[in-house]
């Protein structure tokens, strides 16, 4: 049986690639056929090439950055909340997050997002 790293250990690397904005070592974290969904059920990209064409974009941001406000584990479930910065179209500011991340053999097979509020600075 293969030796995977702890569903929290392979959060913890695509939180720390995505603050680092490093595509690949971002998207290394996800199963080549992961779904991404706005929480509960709408589809925003499915495979790494439609998810990696969501994080490009977002990548650019240059204030781009996720802090971990709290981290919950059950499973092979994670869930993160965090305070995001970003640039949005009508200024920089925050938007609050919780992913629900579902990871399967080592890599994230789904992500389910719920939004809150943006934070204008």
């Amino acid at each position: 049986m293969p030796d995977f790293p702890s569903p929290e250990a392979v959060v913890e690397e695509q939180l720390q690639a995505y603050n680092c904005k490093d595509v690949q070592a971002w998207l290394a974290t996800y199963a080549l056929d992961a779904r991404q969904y706005e929480h509960p059920a709408t589809l925003l990209a499915t495979g790494h090439e439609e998810i990696r064409s969501r994080a490009v974009l977002r990548f650019q941001e240059p204030n781009l950055h996720a802090r971990l406000i709290q981290r919950s584990v059950m499973g092979n479930v994670v869930i993160d909340h965090e305070l995001i910065s970003r640039t949005f179209a009508d200024g920089t500011g925050t938007l609050e997050t919780v992913a629900i991340y579902e990871v399967q053999a080592g890599k994230i097979k789904c992500a389910s997002f719920i939004t809150g509020q943006k934070t204008l600075d």
